[in-house]
């Protein structure tokens, strides 16, 4: 403790100053008063900081507590967070957002003023785990060492635990009504089961995408065949899919390897869960979401999409290389439908030095307005300055300056702000789930270059099921032309046959998504819908568990 004394610290030492005994008079504090020094002293006991305390006594007494805990990564925590914020809205509920101090600081910024949103942070030291110091985000650690941030992610467990325990010792025995963990933190059904708590599984990607990965994973179908193409063994309605639709950790990986034993680990938790929330609309990934139903017998809702709104991103806006007004004033100028956007999502997602020079070649050549948020190519440091004299053509950057035709925006870019405008006609995308998400919410057709994961699939769906994209490449490390890149671009964006068609399934799904989250009075969309009933499921069963202990009384 420092020698001087903070609001928490001080607010305990007044705790403990309380007799044990029936208090005088004057030592009488409000019920209100008495709640909040239980909340701080449960923080300060377990060294969890708590950043964002709105509580007073109504809601302390009267709604019930849900914890939510996201992976370290962006592509997690935004998805989670737009979550807590609809179940906030409810008035129902107390949201207990659970993560590291870093990524707790980032997200303060993003909650609003008048938020009862609780943010608290679990201690984590990244140096301990052979990460860079300050390493809590997937954004900010090297691709090589991805696996060390997964592994470490391990360690929280038993401060997680700790704080589940204070938080229904604080509630006077009052277990949450749900723990709601990552798809990445399974290991946190063993805490709930322990303490009787409802427990949900949120997969922030969609539901074919993530059948997809899940059976690949757990099969390793390829590894059971010469061929370069396969089938999935517990997934027959799915397509073949061909070896270069999978990453490298994936494509080499034999079962025993550290990737394989991580992901296959984790990947087993999803089935112990009392139930799984998709961040995916029922009326364009029905066959992904009936997979899991099918697999593990167990409630899957389909909550999405979950999309933060303009301006409240879990990103501090210092990091954008470029302002909002700055780029609503260049989008401002240009025709209606006449620019491509072209970004590869926020986790590691970056192209070869090759691949960079021939996209650079291929956006020249197009000869269509265009914003590019450039980042450094692969085998540099990703928070390192972009030197485009080194990775663009000679002279690419003076003359596309010079036309005002592209504009090259460094590390971030406000996405939906972009996406949105009535200028923006296509997507150039790595087809991660959030991004997928913005552009068929604002009616965009997309143009698909996979870079991990479960990208592969989503293109596949989105190209192959539902119309609305056309793969133009795969992976960080493939062989790319500019000649067949610019053939994409006008492709789509043309008045071709293929372009309009594309435009109007894109229309369509814009419409079924909208629909989805409908909540009006008497009209609920199917997503809302989903989302009533996962909560009364986790009621459900917190009733019954009390009613059970009541009995055994």
């Amino acid at each position: 403790m420092s020698g001087k004394t903070n609001n928490l610290e001080f607010d305990y030492l007044v705790w403990r100053s309380f007799p044990t005994t029936q208090p005088t008079k004057s030592a009488t504090i409000s019920s209100a008063r008495a709640s909040q020094l239980f909340i701080k002293l449960i923080i300060l006991l377990s060294s969890i900081s708590l950043s964002s305390l709105i509580f007073n006594s109504t809601m302390s007494q009267t709604k019930e507590m849900i914890v939510m805990f996201p992976f370290m990564a962006q592509g997690h925590i935004n998805p989670f967070l737009a979550l807590a914020l609809r179940i906030e809205k409810t008035n129902k509920y107390t949201v207990a957002f659970v993560n590291t101090p870093l990524n707790i600081k980032e997200l303060r910024s993003s909650i609003p003023s008048n938020s009862s949103i609780l943010l608290l942070e679990l201690p984590f030291n990244s140096s301990d785990y052979g990460l860079p110091p300050n390493s809590e985000n997937m954004n900010s650690v090297p691709s090589h060492l991805i696996l060390n941030l997964f592994q470490a992610s391990l360690s929280l467990k038993p401060d997680f635990r700790k704080l589940i325990s204070n938080i229904i010792h604080q509630q006077n025995g009052q277990i949450p009504v749900c723990i709601i963990s990552d798809m990445f933190l399974g290991w946190c059904e063993e805490i709930a089961q322990e303490f009787g708590v409802f427990h949900a599984i949120f997969i922030t990607g969609g539901g074919f995408g993530y059948a997809c990965f899940y059976s690949l994973w757990l099969n390793l179908p390829h590894r059971n065949t010469d061929s370069e193409e396969f089938a999935l063994p517990d997934f027959p309605e799915a397509p073949r899919f061909h070896v270069t639709q999978m990453m490298d950790v994936l494509r080499y990986a034999d079962g025993g390897d550290s990737p394989s034993s991580f992901t296959r680990k984790a990947l087993s938790q999803w089935s112990k869960a009392d139930g799984i929330l998709f961040n995916t609309v029922e009326g364009i990934d029905k066959l992904g979401l009936t997979y899991f139903r099918r697999k593990f017998g167990r409630q899957v809702w389909s909550v999405g999409p979950l999309l933060l709104t303009p301006g409240s991103q879990a990103q501090s806006k210092r990091d954008f290389g470029i302002s909002e007004e700055e780029c609503k004033n260049w989008l401002d100028k240009k025709p209606e439908c006449s620019v491509l956007y072209v970004s590869f999502g926020s986790q590691n997602n970056t192209i070869s030095p090759s691949q960079m020079m021939q996209l650079a070649m291929a956006l020249e050549a197009s000869g269509k307005n265009f914003i590019w948020v450039v980042r450094p190519p692969l085998g540099f440091d990703i928070n390192s300055e972009f030197r485009a004299n080194e990775w663009l053509p000679e002279g690419f950057e003076e003359r596309i300056r010079g036309s005002g035709r592209g504009l090259l925006v460094q590390k971030w870019a406000p996405q939906v702000e972009i996406l949105c405008h009535k200028s923006v006609s296509v997507f150039l995308s790595h087809c991660g789930w959030n991004s997928v998400l913005e552009s068929l919410s604002h009616g965009v057709p997309m143009i698909g270059w996979p870079m991990a994961a479960e990208q592969f699939y989503n293109v596949k769906l989105l190209e192959d099921m539902i119309g609305v994209c056309v793969e133009v490449a795969r992976g960080k490390s493939c062989e790319v032309f500019h000649e067949d890149i610019v053939a994409k671009i006008k492709l789509v964006m043309n008045e071709s046959e293929k372009g309009k068609e594309m435009r109007e399934k894109t229309l369509e799904v814009k419409e079924i998504i909208n629909n989805a989250i409908k909540d009006e009075e008497n009209s609920k969309g199917a997503s809302m819908e989903a989302m009533d009933q996962f909560l009364k499921a986790a009621l459900n069963m917190k009733l019954r568990g009390e009613s059970k202990r009541e009995i055994q009384q």
